[in-house]
């Protein structure tokens, strides 16, 4: 299986040295490049697109936002954007980054930012992620979730999130103390949450699996999702022969 490619797009030599020096210690990773400003991150992408972009926010003539705009959002690589400034976290989101590393980070901050590029690329695409990458154990997966909602940003662990349920170009997140409306697809909110905790029940229902009780049998084979704070949900017939999938998550 070949190694993912990341590119280093940062104006800052000292930045762009720190990254390589931190990827070096990565099996799965190999450097495709590295550019010094937006403008010929542009370029390089479009002569040889990357699996992975580490990206500056803020940058001379071209800045991060501008770089990923020029590239069709079907083909956005996974993006880790890499800044000193926390006030362009919300526009990270917005355009639906893996992760957002503040300046200056450690190693095991970085390293959690590539478990997360590991997860949305598995669940996005398996053909791309390396082996080893895929081995990642699972309870280093999903640690947390930012959302962006009333334009805070909202930080919250995995097992806090109870189910969630789309709404259009929204979803509603159904927490453990309340709700939120997040702007994001259930497509997108998915991959960043993974596989390994929460399982798709139907079409516009994600539910975590600690939180399932039981699958109640109904008419005509279907069944119904009984979550622990008493929410029933429908079992998509589609899903109706994945009913060990879901077992798992019933204790």
């Amino acid at each position: 299986m070949n190694k993912l490619r990341a590119l280093i797009v940062d104006d800052e030599p000292l930045a762009r040295e720190r990254l390589r020096s931190l990827l070096r210690g990565e099996a799965g990773i190999e450097i495709a490049g590295e550019c010094g400003s937006g403008t010929d991150a542009i370029a390089a992408i479009r002569g040889s697109p990357p699996d992975l972009l580490f990206l500056d926010m803020q940058m001379p003539g071209c800045d991060g936002l501008q770089v990923l705009a020029s590239i069709p959002a079907e083909n956005r690589p996974a993006v880790i954007f890499v800044t000193a400034h926390e006030r362009f976290a919300v526009d990270a989101f917005d355009v639906q980054a893996v992760d957002y590393l503040l300046k200056p980070f450690d190693r095991e901050r970085f390293q959690t930012a590539l478990r997360r590029v590991h997860e949305y690329l598995r669940t996005r695409d398996p053909g791309r992620l390396p082996a080893a990458a895929a081995g990642a154990p699972a309870e280093h997966r999903n640690e947390r979730l930012t959302v962006k909602t009333d334009g805070r940003l909202v930080f919250l662990k995995a097992g806090e999130i109870v189910w969630v349920e789309a709404a259009d170009n929204y979803v509603v997140l159904h927490l453990t103390t309340g709700r939120l409306m997040v702007r994001e697809t259930m497509a997108a909110l998915e991959a960043r949450l993974g596989t390994d905790s929460f399982v798709r029940i139907n079409r516009s229902a994600l539910v975590h699996r600690d939180q399932i009780k039981e699958l109640q049998p109904g008419l005509h084979g279907d069944y119904t999702v009984l979550l622990r704070d008493g929410t029933k949900l429908p079992l998509s017939r589609s899903l109706r022969g994945q009913l060990g999938k879901f077992a798992e998550g019933a204790r």
